[in-house]
């Protein structure tokens, strides 16, 4: 069946991807998870399904991928406008971050260097025309991604030509932020290193708990969002000098 194919290839899918892929509405796609679920086959999720065998292989992103879906594809999407046939991207970890790469069905010529396993594994089984460099160090258990000093290493002999950065929340007058160290450093460093940098964030993130600051929104060439309902990043953009789009409304894009 189609959708065991698209869990063996992906770890996870959604009802709107289903929906979107086969012509068929949500609810159709919903009954046909649900009776997977009662044969067995996989395990529902809110607003999708994971697969029985690959469950661990998702860990917190896994939990992670339901949350805000739609906004961060809208995202995905607006970012993917931004990617030529033959561009290498370097791509950080995250559930938005894959949106991009899956999005990226069509292209030609693209390379992708990033530290999530998740993402590289997705393009080793789903996209023959992509390919993938991971970046070296220390793996975090339950988390899927590399990071530490050989992993920034790494990044010290690549240049790619656009980087796309996924900030775990954004402080008002402060900037980016993550919860480790080691993922600051490393984001730090992806800000940095290619010739053109793209900050990927829902709007859930303007607030969210946060520990370590890794770049101010000037280190961005472009944020892109879905909203910015208290305007909190549409100022402190306008201050520093940082483009900002916004892909939620019709109409709504800077």
């Amino acid at each position: 069946m189609e959708i065991m194919s698209m869990l063996e290839r992906g770890a996870s899918v959604q009802v709107a991807q289903l929906a979107e892929t086969f012509g068929v509405s949500r609810v159709t796609a919903r009954a046909d998870l649900d009776a997977l679920e009662r044969d067995g086959k996989l395990r529902r999720t809110h607003g999708g399904a994971t697969s029985l065998s690959r469950t661990l292989t998702v860990s917190v992103q896994d939990r992670r991928v339901n949350v805000n879906a739609e906004a961060k594809r809208k995202i995905a999407r607006r970012a993917l406008s931004f990617v030529e046939d033959g561009d290498s991207i370097l791509v950080d970890s995250g559930t938005t971050a894959l949106e991009l790469v899956r999005a990226l069905t069509g292209h030609v010529g693209v390379t992708v260097i990033t530290e999530d396993l998740t993402i590289s594994d997705y393009v080793d089984r789903s996209m023959p025309n992509v390919e993938a460099i991971m970046l070296g160090g220390s793996l975090r258990k339950g988390h899927r991604y590399t990071n530490g000093p050989l992993a920034l290493r790494t990044l010290e002999v690549l240049h790619p030509d656009k980087a796309f950065v996924t900030p775990t929340a954004y402080a008002a007058g402060r900037g980016f932020m993550t919860n480790s160290q080691e993922m600051a450093e490393l984001k730090r460093a992806f800000l940095s290193c290619a010739d053109k940098t793209y900050a990927l964030m829902d709007s859930s993130k303007v607030g969210a708990r946060s520990l370590m600051r890794f770049g101010a929104i000037s280190e961005a060439d472009c944020v892109i969002m879905d909203e910015d309902p208290q305007g909190v990043v549409t100022q402190d953009a306008e201050e520093l000098g940082c483009q900002l789009i916004l892909c939620g409304k019709p109409g709504s894009q800077n």
